[in-house]
């Protein structure tokens, strides 16, 4: 299978990226925070943890972003199409966005999995992700999305 790894670019990409995450299964909950308003703070902030996968005809197909505060790494949606799983994409993906967490001095990231996605757990645990023993908890910072 023939793709190209490249940085995000914001906004063509974005159409094509949030209808991936959108169609990726149950494992990836779209929230405010997907809106583009909102990827446009993230990508002004670290553009180069934002990685896309094209095919041959320059369809995106697969992608992964990431966040670094100066002391962690963050993943968020990792997302393969699915005429495209099981060829090794979601691991060049991770390896590359791994990449380029170290080369900013990241020493930890951290991702969070829904439970129920078996699969997506093996995935992750085959490439050295391990559990952690900690409960996630979420506040919307804003009223006008109270629940989103």
């Amino acid at each position: 299978m023939n793709y190209t790894l490249r940085t995000f670019r914001f906004p063509e990409d974005y159409p094509a990226v949030y209808n991936l995450w959108a169609n990726a299964g149950p494992g990836i909950q779209l929230r405010v925070s997907d809106e583009p308003e909102e990827i446009a703070k993230k990508v002004a902030h670290d553009p180069d943890l934002f990685v896309v996968a094209e095919n041959e005809n320059g369809e995106i197909i697969g992608a992964v972003m990431a966040g670094f505060d100066g002391r962690r790494g963050l993943i968020y949606h990792l997302a393969v199409d699915a005429n495209y799983r099981q060829h090794g994409l979601g691991t060049a993906l991770m390896d590359e966005i791994e990449k380029r967490l170290r080369a900013k001095g990241c020493l930890r990231a951290y991702l969070m999995v829904v439970p129920s996605e078996k699969e997506v757990l093996a995935f992750y645990r085959k490439r050295g992700w391990e559990n952690l023993p900690v409960i996630t908890l979420a506040k919307n910072l804003t009223s006008d999305h109270p629940t989103s």
